[in-house]
């Protein structure tokens, strides 16, 4: 009906809001109505000039395109970009319809090389550039991202950029208050980097310049930032392979020139493997150390080159000691090789390196090329890869332990090769490092966002129940309000898209790592924003959803809770005879939190946490928090304890982790967020030696470690420490505030 109504003029704006209405019910809707033919009647009124339209061909058109889009080389071929950069550049369309706008222009030039070419032509950076100080937080995200995606690939577009200053306006945004808008302008940034086109003074340059200013988000407080910072210092790395294989290659001398003591052997004589101990259930993806070796239970590491095996199968605990990490290139040729799919850096060598280089000088890097740009962002990767959010430590592992295999397998003495041979195997040189990338790497890459992944989640030990994962289809549907008249708040702690964190690799081993396996989906993550209904009421603002019943429960128990803490308050009484509660924690205690509005009782040993039940003396949960051996949790805060409860932890290493689904029967523990929130943290009343000798187990040198206040009405969070600071985070905007 509404296909018939839209042929007739007089109610082609009715029919075209009805049109709006059925599409905006959901991806099912698009696609029954791209099967009825509405495509062509729709890309016909792209030729239409009436203004009234605009808005209303705007929100079909991001509705059509989040779901399929295919139909961007239709789009190109009928001039239908040029409608979209009028819209754009309009200072009276509303900020709503011009995120839409920008949305569909980041669509039509993603991977087409057609429609970057005919943007181009358009203007489209200069319009960009003009929203970027938009006060609408969406259209400055969208517009960042489509930058990113016009000069992909793209080098016309790039110098065009650089014409423009583009780079440099970017910088702004890097220290947005949204986290998203943060993450879209790291993604503009990294492509900028990533072009393969030929090299020059000026472009490395400005490629130095870009890398040192997104260096500076090493320590932002959300993860997504944080991965994509990865994958856009990996960009780098690829142009510039040779010199970081340089700096690896020196950076591993240094680490086994720079003897550091043992750790302190626990009963027994020997120590356990960081991530393999036979007591500890695996962390799959929550622990930082979970994922970030692929060695699994039937692998083990090359006894040449670490002089440790980890024997996951027989839980046997095994001797270890940093110093006899080392890469020798007789152990090169076999650990770290595709065949062998294994990590060449273990997370202890890579901690070792990240620490040694704060107190040494690294002078016999004298031989490289801008050197201090190349040290600095591998010593950025260095700390990414100790990453406590498990997501983001997976990702620099992958693109240090490409570097590092490339690296001594070319520093290995070679034999003398036919001319065909070396041919093939020459160096890549700045020029060519593109060719020579894709040549190694294979297929572009492809964003993998399968459910099944998407998990942070805990097992828990004692097999009390199954290991099940949640469903993440919600996960990023939510954003910055988008409609007026059904505002939409930006989720705190929004974790972002995840990768894919098999603990295999691909066929092709190494050599893949950092162009296909190093990527976030940040993009395609975002686009679902608009493939989900914004005219629909929130579920928690529905007053007969499930949401808001449990949520009106719960404001009804807490002022029970507080009339009768009040009650007691007033009778004064405070007889302490009766014995309330007594049971055995798994661990050693060192932090109790007691949840302000129900009998629970959170108790942390050294590295992992139980939940109590006080009035009935049950064991409600148990689960590893996933801190480093060498370090304890020392603070412990419920947020939101009014509402739905999230548990922070703090560690005497700085680092903050936020908890949800604890103590609870159908779900398992999932990590929401993690940062560090105190950079670096050791204690700074001893002496270099001591402060040196990273690897002795913290947790029994005793001090505060880490400290942290939670004030509730403002979200922010105050940290401090063995430290002469306090650092202050807004944990709305993820971010440190002082």
């Amino acid at each position: 009906v509404s296909l018939q109504v839209l042929l007739s003029q007089v109610h082609r704006l009715r029919a075209l809001d009805l049109l709006g209405r059925f599409l905006d019910l959901g991806p099912w809707a698009v696609s029954l109505a791209l099967s009825v033919g509405i495509f062509p009647y729709v890309l016909k009124l792209l030729q239409s000039s009436a203004r009234e339209l605009r808005p209303l061909l705007v929100f079909i058109w991001a509705k059509i395109l989040a779901v399929d889009s295919s139909c961007q080389a239709d789009l190109v071929k009928d001039n239908g970009h040029k409608y979209f950069l009028s819209v754009l550049a309009d200072p009276y369309m509303p900020a709503e319809h011009r995120t839409m706008t920008a949305f569909i222009l980041a669509v039509i030039v993603n991977n087409y090389n057609t429609g970057q070419e005919a943007c181009l032509q358009g203007n489209l950076i200069a319009i960009c550039l003009e929203q970027l100080s938009d006060p609408h937080p969406l259209l400055r995200q969208w517009v960042a991202i489509c930058l990113g995606r016009i000069w992909q690939n793209f080098d016309s577009a790039r110098w065009c950029g650089v014409r423009d200053s583009a780079h440099e306006k970017l910088y702004s945004l890097l220290s947005d208050p949204i986290p998203e808008v943060r993450c879209a302008a790291v993604f503009a940034l990294g492509t900028f980097v990533g072009n393969s086109a030929e090299r020059t003074d000026h472009s490395t340059t400005i490629d130095h310049n870009v890398a040192m200013m997104l260096a500076q988000l090493i320590n932002d407080g959300s993860p997504m930032v944080r991965k994509e910072l990865v994958v856009a210092l990996s960009h780098l790395v690829v142009q510039y392979e040779s010199n970081f294989c340089t700096v690896a290659l020196q950076f591993i001398e240094e680490e086994k020139n720079y003897p550091l003591p043992s750790p302190a052997a626990p009963e027994g004589g020997s120590l356990t493997p960081v991530r393999d101990g036979p007591c500890t259930p695996r962390l799959r993806s929550v622990s930082s150390y979970g994922n970030i070796r692929a060695v699994t239970s039937a692998r083990s590491l090359n006894k040449s080159l670490q002089n440790l095996s980890l024997s996951e199968e027989t839980g046997s605990s095994v001797a270890f000691s940093p110093g006899n990490l080392s890469t020798s290139s007789s152990a090169s040729s076999t650990l770290g090789s595709p065949e062998n799919e294994e990590y060449i850096l273990s997370f202890e060598t890579i901690d070792k390196m990240r620490r040694v280089s704060s107190y040494s000088s690294l002078n016999s890097l004298i031989g490289v090329s801008f050197n201090s740009v190349y040290t600095q962002i591998w010593r950025v990767l260095l700390h990414l890869a100790a990453d406590p959010y498990p997501d983001v430590s997976d990702l620099a592992m992958k693109v240090l332990n490409s570097i590092a295999y490339k690296a001594t397998v070319n520093a290995r003495p070679q034999r003398i090769l036919d001319t065909s041979s070396l041919t093939q195997s020459a160096p890549a040189s700045p020029t060519n490092k593109g060719m020579h990338i894709h040549q190694v790497g294979g297929s572009p890459p492809t964003t993998s966002t399968s459910s099944s992944s998407l998990t942070n989640e805990v097992p828990k030990p004692g097999g009390s129940r199954e290991l099940q994962r949640p469903s993440v289809s919600n996960v990023g549907v939510q954003y910055t309000p988008h409609s007026h008249q059904f505002p939409r708040t930006r989720k705190m702690f929004d974790k972002g898209p995840e990768q894919t964190a098999d603990d295999a690799d691909d066929a092709v081993g190494h050599k893949s790592f950092i162009s296909a396996a190093v990527q976030t989906g940040f993009c395609d993550w975002s686009a679902k924003y608009f493939a989900q209904p914004v005219m629909k009421i929130p579920e928690e603002h529905d007053l007969e959803s499930q949401i808001r019943k449990e949520r009106e429960w719960r404001f009804l128990r807490n002022a029970r809770v507080r009339k009768q803490a009040q009650r007691i308050i007033q009778r004064g009484i405070s007889r302490l005879d009766d014995q309330i509660f007594l049971n055995r924690n798994p661990g050693v205690p060192s932090v109790v939190k007691f949840h302000p509005f129900t009998p629970c009782i959170a108790v942390a040993d050294k590295d992992s946490i139980c939940f109590w039940d006080w009035e009935k003396g049950e064991k409600l949960d148990y689960f590893h928090n996933g801190n480093p051996r060498y370090t304890r949790i020392t603070a412990m805060e419920y947020l939101n304890g009014q509402d739905c409860s999230l548990l922070l932890t703090a560690t005497d290493d700085g680092a903050i982790r936020v908890w949800k689904n604890f103590a609870d029967l159908e779900k398992n523990p999932e990590m929401v967020t993690a940062w560090q929130g105190l950079s670096d943290m050791l204690p700074t009343t001893r002496g270099l030696a001591r402060r040196v000798s990273i690897y002795l187990d913290r947790s029994k040198q005793g001090g505060a470690g880490m400290v942290v206040d939670w004030e509730q009405e403002t979200g922010l969070l105050m940290t401090s420490g063995d430290v002469r600071i306090i650092r202050i985070w807004d944990t709305d905007r993820e971010m440190k505030v002082q």
